[in-house]
């Protein structure tokens, strides 16, 4: 048996509900919670057709093109396994003759920095197009007056565009994965360390960037109209701001920039990975709790702007001052551009992709699910996504049952949201933890050394002290305020510290609010890092059970430089 094959633990039961395994090689893989993407119970109808990964080869064969296409042995398959009413994930280990090994590498390392060097050209003239198609596509149908059989073939080509959305992300990610990786491995050569890095790999212009300033241009405007900003100072509820807005006199402008912030920017959801969450465009009251908070705490976009962009030249020079021989250095310089070259599309792609394409697929599934309604099938819209795909399409063109399953599966939801999910299943072996690039965005190996030395010395949990990643540097003491459910991050205060499982890029207009961010999961180049550092708010993330042992108004000291997080009241 190889180094990398070597098995460092397993882990195949747990006493709270059973794990059916299919076979011997499922076991013999390492199953990790992808609480990065999917933190919450998983409806059927995403677990089925929603996923990136491979599901029973039909819509998820998106990642295995990945490794296909640009050839590393990197990987084989993404895939993903419902354990408990739980995401897990996944990488199947490359099976490669031995003599391609090293020309694969070869191959892999000279078209990659290509990638790098052009594909902001490609992105912008051949993807965001046919993106935008795919997403007006996606609700080009006459839902209401079409039979469910004409409908059923809309879903189908929904689906096939789905796929394709995916291929176009994954050339994206891995791409921008390899340039990173490429830039980290050349700093930390010169003697920076993550935080110094996380600095500079932040994107200068991208749709989140856009999408904060548009919030603030609303606030502007309402700031420019005194009875307008009377009502945004005078109330907490977003509801009754709404609700009376449109009465208020010059209140015209900022409602046609609200209407196209919802057009816009509304297709995203606070849980990006899902169907049953509303959008911001379905539901505007996010972006109106936003303008709220900014014309509250009066929000200078161009300041925050600014000091994110005045930490990146500052971290650039410090990372230059680090290396004396010029060959070295020229080598680092070029790593660094092609680094914050492809930094715009960790945001953009999300928008387009991940918040865009999924938007788009949920609000094309209520209108499926309303026309079921009309046909007596389902008693509710949302219930389709209590449904798999074959479920879809057998009770819309026969006699097959669905109002009972529904029920069923929904209990079976609120069972799994009161349990709290392990990190993995299955066998964790050597190249699963340290050699698996991807893993590192989840927390890996440092959440799997973490648990295994708690194991090893019987250590008890510590509810004062927990330890994670450092994501962005400071320390920062305030009253925490733990998210479980999108609708509480409205009643996150100034000041406070949030704590959740993850964020997402809907979730960043609550940045400019809180004093730091405590996160279950992620690594140093997850989301919730990388935004953290764009906002200079100390953060760490990786914590593994944050949520579990911090409450609603506990005192917390949060130090984002060691990646520590204390309760101290």
């Amino acid at each position: 048996m190889s180094d990398t094959s070597k098995i460092l633990a397993t882990k195949f039961t747990d006493d709270r509900f059973p794990i059916e395994w299919k076979d011997e090689q499922e076991k013999s893989l390492m199953w990790f919670y992808d609480d990065l993407h999917c933190p919450n119970p998983i409806s059927p109808l995403y677990f089925d057709v929603g996923g990136w990964w491979d599901c029973d080869g039909r819509w998820g064969s998106d990642c295995t093109y990945m490794y296909q296409r640009f050839g590393a042995p990197i990987g084989k398959a993404w895939i993903a396994k419902n354990i408990g009413g739980y995401v897990y994930s996944a990488v199947v280990p490359p099976e490669m003759d031995a003599d391609k090994i090293g020309p694969m590498f070869d191959y892999y390392v000279k078209v990659m920095p290509i990638y790098a060097d052009t594909f902001l050209d490609r992105w912008h003239k051949m993807y965001i197009p046919r993106l935008k198609e795919i997403q007006n596509a996606m609700l080009d149908c006459d839902f209401e007056h079409k039979s469910l059989p004409e409908i059923m073939i809309h879903m189908e080509d929904m689906l096939d565009m789905k796929s394709e959305a995916f291929r176009i992300h994954w050339i994206i990610n891995l791409a921008q994965f390899q340039a990173s990786t490429d830039f980290t491995n050349a700093a930390k050569a010169a003697g920076a360390d993550d935080v110094l890095i996380g600095k500079i790999n932040v994107s200068p212009a991208d749709r989140n960037w856009d999408s904060l300033k548009a919030l603030w241009e609303m606030k502007e405007e309402v700031c420019r109209v005194p009875a307008l900003k009377e009502l945004f100072l005078s109330t907490t509820d977003n509801a009754e701001i709404m609700a009376k807005v449109a009465d208020v006199p010059g209140s015209e402008k900022f409602l046609e920039m609200m209407e196209a912030y919802r057009t816009e920017y509304g297709f995203k959801a606070m849980y990006t990975h899902e169907f049953i969450y509303k959008t911001w465009y379905e539901d505007p009251t996010p972006a109106y709790e936003a303008v709220r908070t900014y014309v509250n705490n009066n929000y200078d976009y161009n300041a925050e702007y600014d000091a994110c962009m005045q930490s990146q030249k500052e971290a650039i020079e410090q990372l230059y001052s680090m290396v004396s021989d010029p060959e070295e250095l020229a080598k680092l310089k070029h790593y660094l551009e092609l680094c914050v070259k492809m930094a715009p599309i960790t945001p953009d792609h999300h928008f387009y992709i991940d918040q865009g394409v999924y938007s788009h697929m949920r609000v094309a599934f209520v209108q499926i699910g309303k026309a079921m309604v009309r046909e007596g099938i389902l008693d509710d819209a949302e219930d389709i996504f209590m449904l798999k795909y074959d479920e879809i399409r057998c009770a819309c063109c026969s006699d097959y049952p669905v109002k009972e399953l529904v029920k069923t599966r929904r209990a079976e939801m609120e069972e799994a949201r009161k349990r709290h999910p392990q990190e993995w299943y299955g066998t964790a072996t050597e190249w699963q933890v340290y050699n698996e690039p991807y893993k590192s965005l989840w927390g890996y190996p440092q959440k799997f050394e973490a648990e295994q030395k708690e194991q090893a010395e019987k250590t008890e949990i510590s509810k004062t002290v927990l330890k994670g990643i450092p994501g962005c540097p400071g320390i920062q003491e305030g009253i925490a305020h733990l998210v479980y459910d999108p609708s509480e991050l409205d009643s996150v205060k100034d000041g406070e510290v949030l704590v959740c499982k993850m964020t997402n890029p809907a979730w960043v207009v609550s940045f400019s609010k809180i004093s730091a961010l405590v996160t279950d999961t992620g690594g140093a180049l997850s989301h919730p890092a990388v935004v953290a550092r764009e906002f200079g708010v100390p953060c760490v993330v990786g914590t593994r059970r944050a949520t579990q042992l911090i409450k609603t108004g506990d005192k917390v000291r949060v130090d984002g430089t060691h990646g520590v997080v204390e309760v101290i009241g």
